[in-house]
């Protein structure tokens, strides 16, 4: 689905080498510095907390300083000198807080030479925090969505080693959007405040989704511009990202009255013409990421499923982009979205490079993949974030240097086939931790906070993987919702 500052490929080769309990992000220090963290998972109100931990390989006269965050501030509540590379500290929680998130820093002096994973802990008999009064939700109709979470190829259990980062990356540690996709949401907005209120900070980017045509009852309907929830969305300060799909619902792979030939050969055009002269007369900035997934075939619109044929989805993307040109709806944002290659085809620039329409089409590109662990719906191995991404993203680069990229979809399961493997928490931060390094063109991500046919998806599902989403999006780079009055097209990249 926490940061701090990251130097060049030192974090990467520290996220591989190091074990997943001991992982920890250095900054100006050797690679084989590396600081643990141990705290209660639960303690009881006014119960002191005493988080300990050992450092590994760090220089005589270092510190640990042990650190404490209930909202998107941290503070330090202790520090205590190594003996025999060993540290604890207690502090009290502060009243009324049901949850909070503890990490250390080892320094020297002012030199900062790693920082632990962040911790959580329950306190029980806590008042539970206030959480933000829900917005009234819109009066519109939710759309029921379409399936976003393919089932994807199944891999042997166990894959190979962490792909490296190129030594001549230069990190990015400038501005980032981020958001999500939130269930329920925009047309209950209480879904959103919940979700902010999880993450402790307001999002910049929402994503929901909208298909051609609902047919859940006869005859088919198609499916309007969504102007209330993109007013919603801008009133709050964010941008839409929306995602819309050449296809029906109920949906399936196998729909024969949206088959690409279909979009090519006209048989939209006025439905497509409507829908892009409502988007021109709204006029704001808007991401639009039309058709993704394209590179698969669980989507009607995939070159390998519903009949269709090799360089179709190129001509229906171009088909498409030229009517919303003709109305004027220059304020869509275009996004091409593939899924990863999480098994590292050989053949990974043959499946991904032909369907890309052309920069001319193309205004950011974008990536979706998800890490299903080892639950039962979808039984797979365990694949970090780099794995998962490094390969197409590096493909992607090659294809479209000059885009700026951004992740459209990602999440991970909670099931692991043993705690050696390491845990969603530590997933979501070691993400947060590669973006600026491994996956610098990256300058938004979006996370797939949705219970999809089964999946343990939603940030919430564990109070550790809660508190390391809130830790990653808390440093500033990461943009709140101060873009209600954006009015540049394509929607410039933050940086």
């Amino acid at each position: 689905m926490g940061p701090g500052i990251r130097i060049l490929v030192l974090l990467v080769a520290l996220v591989v080498s190091a074990p997943v309990a001991a992982s920890a992000a250095t900054a100006g220090g050797s690679d084989a510095v590396r600081l643990s963290l141990r705290v209660p998972a639960r303690v009881d109100e006014g119960q002191s907390v005493t988080a300990s931990g050992r450092a590994f390989g760090a220089p005589p006269g270092s510190r640990a300083t042990v650190e404490l965050a209930t909202g998107g501030q941290w503070r330090p509540v202790g520090a205590a000198a190594l003996r025999h590379g060993r540290f604890a500290v207690s502090f009290s929680p502060p009243d009324g807080a049901g949850l909070v998130r503890v990490r250390a820093q080892l320094t020297k002096g002012r030199r900062q030479l790693a920082r632990s994973p962040v911790r959580a802990v329950r306190i029980r008999g806590a008042a539970p925090a206030a959480k933000p009064r829900p917005r009234a939700a819109s009066v519109e109709a939710q759309p029921p969505a379409s399936s976003a979470a393919p089932s994807g190829p199944i891999d042997p259990p166990s894959g190979p080693a962490e792909p490296q980062a190129p030594a001549e990356v230069q990190p990015y540690e400038g501005p980032m959007y981020w958001g999500a996709w939130i269930e329920g949401a925009p047309w209950d907005w209480s879904k959103v405040s919940d979700f902010e209120a999880e993450a402790g900070k307001p999002l910049s980017l929402l994503e929901f989704s909208s298909p051609f045509a609902d047919c859940t009852s006869l005859p088919c309907q198609y499916e309007p511009f969504p102007l209330t929830p993109f007013e919603d969305i801008r009133a709050h300060g964010a941008i839409p990202f929306f995602s819309w799909g050449s296809q029906s619902i109920p949906g399936s792979p196998n729909d024969p009255e949206f088959q690409l030939a279909d979009l090519i050969a006209g048989q939209h055009d006025e439905y497509i013409e409507h829908f892009a002269e409502a988007a021109a007369a709204w006029g704001h900035p808007f991401f639009l990421r039309f058709d993704w997934e394209m590179n698969g075939n669980w989507f009607p619109w995939g070159e390998g499923a519903n009949g269709n044929q090799p360089g179709q989805f190129v001509a229906a993307w171009r088909h498409v982009h030229d009517l919303f040109a003709a109305a004027g709806a220059t304020n869509a944002t275009w996004v091409w979205c593939p899924f990863v290659n999480p098994n590292h085809s050989a053949n990974i620039a043959a499946e991904t490079a032909p369907f890309y329409p052309g920069d001319e089409y193309v205004d950011w590109t974008c990536l979706d993949g998800y890490n299903w662990g080892y639950h039962p719906a979808n039984h797979q191995s365990w694949r970090s974030f780099s794995y998962l991404f490094g390969p197409t993203y590096d493909e992607v680069e090659r294809i479209a240097p000059a885009k700026p990229m951004l992740i459209g979809e990602t999440a991970s399961s909670e099931a692991v086939a043993s705690p050696a493997e390491g845990s969603k928490a530590q997933w979501i931060e070691d993400m947060f931790a590669a973006l600026p390094t491994r996956f610098p063109a990256l300058r938004a991500l979006l996370y797939f906070d949705v219970t999809d046919q089964g999946h343990d998806w939603p940030i919430a599902t564990s109070a550790a993987a809660e508190a390391a989403f809130a830790a990653g999006v808390a440093r500033g780079r990461w943009l709140a919702n101060s873009f209600g009055g954006l009015g540049t097209s394509p929607v410039p990249a933050p940086g």
